[in-house]
């Protein structure tokens, strides 16, 4: 646990350096202006896109051999865990990632390029694996929209932590039970 808990405030901690640097912007924010939307909106927007995504990912577990595949061996590799170290885990690793992936990259190289470049750090070389990529992919578009749309972070680092948070609980519940 402090193992990830220190690589994404490293994460986030370089997404802070590195925007500060280029440009002497704080990474939550998508420029100088402040955000585009409310906050009630930016948090509604979070939410219904991290349920959206959650939604998602359970429809592939349950109609698919790949995502029943993929959440199978996820479940292995996360094995039991408690809700309050679930969603610890997801409010660093969405936070931390958001302020990397959306907050320092995207301002300099674009949506595109931080989706594509988010969908490859998501990529792990084995069968069961390879959808999460995919995934990943389509999470980071809606992530990345949710930055460029609201012009913060708010929204997206919310339904990052929450996509996050409700699937480890979801699959810290089923280590060793085969999805697949």
């Amino acid at each position: 646990m402090r193992l990830v808990l220190s690589f994404y405030g490293l994460m986030a901690g370089a997404a802070l350096a590195w925007r500060l640097a280029a440009d002497g912007a704080m990474p939550w924010s998508e420029g100088p202006t402040e955000p585009v939307l409310p906050i009630p909106w930016r948090v509604g927007s979070g939410v219904a896109v991290g349920l959206l995504l959650v939604w998602a990912s359970r429809e592939f577990t349950a109609r698919s051999a790949a995502g029943r595949a993929l959440a199978s061996e996820l479940a292995r590799l996360v094995g039991p865990v408690g809700a309050g170290r679930a969603f610890a885990l997801a409010a660093a690793s969405g936070l931390g990632e958001e302020l990397f992936f959306r907050g320092a990259l995207q301002p300099r190289v674009g949506w595109l390029a931080a989706t594509l470049l988010f969908a490859v750090a998501h990529f792990v070389p084995t069968r069961e694996l390879r959808s999460w990529a995919w995934f990943a992919l389509a999470a980071g578009a809606l992530f990345g929209a949710l930055f460029a749309l609201t012009g913060d972070l708010l929204a997206p680092a919310l339904a990052h932590a929450l996509v996050n948070g409700l699937n480890l609980r979801w699959l810290g519940e089923r280590p060793g039970e085969d999805l697949g």
